[in-house]
């Protein structure tokens, strides 16, 4: 591989489900050698989605893409062997075990340190070690529940639920892979390896507590825990006369633009700053869902805009596949697979000296296996 700013960094993944894998996934895509290591019946997200053969569902093959495939029964000795192997020339090992269950393997950090002092060693877990909850399982949907997220829901619609997207795997997904790439970045410095722990119910705390800590910080709480903009009922797409629109009229300068060119009657001056506004959030945002009511998406898009005020329409999922913007700066790229063409959606970060990519097809179960069977080989 020699494009991405991590070319030539070799992972040995042993992480499954979605967390780990997106965190891999993102370096297959930046460069790196990632090499997934299954058991005999794979990762249980090949199965769990809508594929062109079985063993390659589609959540599988979008967190999978660009990685090579080995499978070893780590029960095995000749299993234990063949990892140790590939660890020897490894930069970064991940996993996604629990911590009793990876050292029963003989795979914690102090035994693959011995085997590679300057490897990165990450811990994807539900919970950390350090607590009461360290062995118990998680699942995205759980973690989402003991973070406050669907409680969140239920303060803004009235229902508790889950997010529709699986947040909890891909946020902790995303902090696996700054934490190892800042682990990285002090052995490029020092040389230490280095172990690094990433839990789920965590990450997913500090996400949610970055803007509903709110006046509960301080000592003694100046307020309840939560963000009240963010829970306020009527904070929701606008209905318009043939749809719906995303619209945010926020600071100063666009709430006088907008009552200047609107000129909704009940604007008046105990809305005028963004202080009083936000006293009063959900009474404003209720008035406003009434003006939104008059006219259409488009009519309002183009108001808006021409305010520079940040507005969209609401769209579908399927409807990204067709977005100009997206289209436009090269979003998806098409890879072709021994099933098929496979449009993906590629990378977000855009580098000006090392541009990565979509990585290449997903692989079958134990595709490489062969191929690694002695250490480390490359592509």
């Amino acid at each position: 591989m020699t494009h991405g700013p991590l070319s030539g960094v070799r992972v040995v993944d042993l992480t499954a489900m979605v967390m780990g894998p997106y965190c891999t996934q993102i370096m297959a895509d930046m460069g790196a050698d990632v090499i997934k290591i299954e058991p005999p019946a794979g990762d249980n997200t090949r199965y769990i989605s809508v594929g062109p053969e079985p063993g390659l569902g589609g959540v599988f093959v979008n967190v999978n893409r660009g990685k090579r495939s080995a499978v070893l029964d780590l029960r095995s000795d000749a299993g234990k062997e063949a990892l140790r192997a590939l660890i020897a020339g490894a930069d970064v090992f991940i996993h996604s075990m629990r911590a009793r269950a990876i050292a029963d393997l003989g795979f914690d950090y102090a035994a693959v340190a011995a085997i590679n002092p300057a490897v990165v060693y990450t811990n994807c877990y539900g919970y950390g070690r350090r607590g009461p909850d360290a062995n118990r399982t998680a699942y995205d949907d759980t973690i989402q529940a003991e973070s406050g997220l669907p409680y969140v829901q239920g303060q803004l619609t009235g229902q508790t639920s889950y997010a529709g997207t699986i947040l909890a795997d891909k946020v902790a997904g995303l902090t696996a892979l700054y934490a190892t790439m800042m682990a990285l970045f002090h052995r490029e410095r020092t040389g230490e390896g280095q172990e690094v722990e990433i839990a789920m119910f965590e990450t997913m705390a500090s996400f949610m507590l970055v803007e509903h800590a709110n006046g509960a910080m301080f000592s003694p709480p100046l307020a309840p825990a939560g963000y009240p903009r963010a829970l306020a009922p009527n904070r929701k797409p606008y209905a318009t006369k043939d749809g719906h629109i995303g619209a945010l009229v926020y600071n100063d300068k666009q709430w006088t633009a907008f009552v200047e060119a609107v000129k909704p009657a009940w604007a008046g001056p105990q809305f005028a700053t963004l202080e009083q506004r936000a006293r009063q959030i959900d009474t404003v945002y209720a008035l406003l869902g009434e003006t939104f009511a008059e006219r259409t998406t488009q009519q309002w898009l183009d108001l808006l805009r021409s305010l520079d005020i940040p507005a969209a329409p609401v769209r579908s999922l399927d409807d990204l596949f067709d977005d100009p913007h997206l289209n436009a700066v090269g979003f998806f790229e098409t890879v072709d697979t021994p099933q098929g063409p496979v449009r993906f959606p590629g990378p977000p970060a855009w580098f000006s000296r090392t541009p990565g990519h979509v990585a290449g097809p997903a692989p079958r179960l134990g595709e490489h296996t062969g191929d690694l069977a002695h250490g480390w080989e490359p592509r």
